[in-house]
């Protein structure tokens, strides 16, 4: 009876230790998993901001409706609508809470949204915010971004807004736009515009590197209990 019983103890302690063993080299595939595709995250996002870079440094196009893509810098002329003028609130390179001031504007029977610049928000519905040739405008494309969902509504009456809500928009112009933004470039002091630049947030390399540290530190640990107790 005994030896059946120990036995039955020593099938069972084979049994939990080659499942421990399945779960171990489980977590080590997924940890290694996640690495490479921080490694793939890595390489496209360098690739991206190389474009993105090379882009900037070219000189600006004239826009046309076939040419657009990410980070373009373009040159336009078109008509600005001051009338349905959105104040964005925005905080400028300084961390000071402001608007940035958006207008729709008509590029060749298309509607866009010009992101004119950075006010502060003593210069809201001042005339002098609204000096800008609208013959000559240079500015950089960029693709509109989804908005965090946790940002504020947007208060349409008092034109305050925290987001570019396409619906909210809409409601507020009577118009549907481009999905392109043209931020608008050159040496203008008030708005003062954004400047555009390659620089994105990139931490692949860092995920990559726990992530890999993980599963060779779990792998060690793994392989020296499994010597201490075979």
């Amino acid at each position: 009876m005994l030896p059946f019983i120990f036995g039955e103890v020593n099938l069972q302690l084979l049994k939990n230790k080659f499942l421990f063993s399945v779960f171990v080299w489980f977590i080590i595939l997924v940890l290694l998993s996640l690495g490479f595709w921080q490694i793939y995250r890595l390489n496209w996002k360098l690739d991206l901001i190389n474009q993105i870079e090379n882009s900037l440094k070219n000189d600006p196009v004239e826009l046309t409706q076939t040419n657009k893509k990410n980070y373009l810098r373009i040159k336009t002329s078109g008509q600005i609508d001051f009338d349905n003028q959105i104040y964005l609130y925005h905080l400028n390179e300084k961390g000071k809470p402001g608007f940035e001031v958006v207008n729709p504007i008509l590029i060749e029977n298309e509607n866009y949204l010009i992101n004119r610049g950075w006010i502060p928000f003593d210069k809201k519905d001042l005339p002098e915010i609204n000096e800008i040739n609208q013959n000559e405008i240079v500015g950089t494309l960029m693709l509109q971004t989804k908005s965090s969902v946790f940002k504020p509504e947007n208060d349409i009456k008092k034109n305050y807004w925290f987001t570019l809500d396409r619906e909210d928009i809409f409601n507020h112009t009577g118009r549907k736009f481009s999905d392109y933004i043209i931020y608008l470039n050159g040496d203008y002091e008030i708005p003062k515009p954004r400047v555009i630049t390659a620089i994105i947030s990139n931490n692949h390399k860092k995920y990559a590197i726990t992530w890999f540290s993980m599963a060779i530190s779990i792998l060690l640990i793994y392989l020296y209990f499994r010597k201490k107790n075979y």
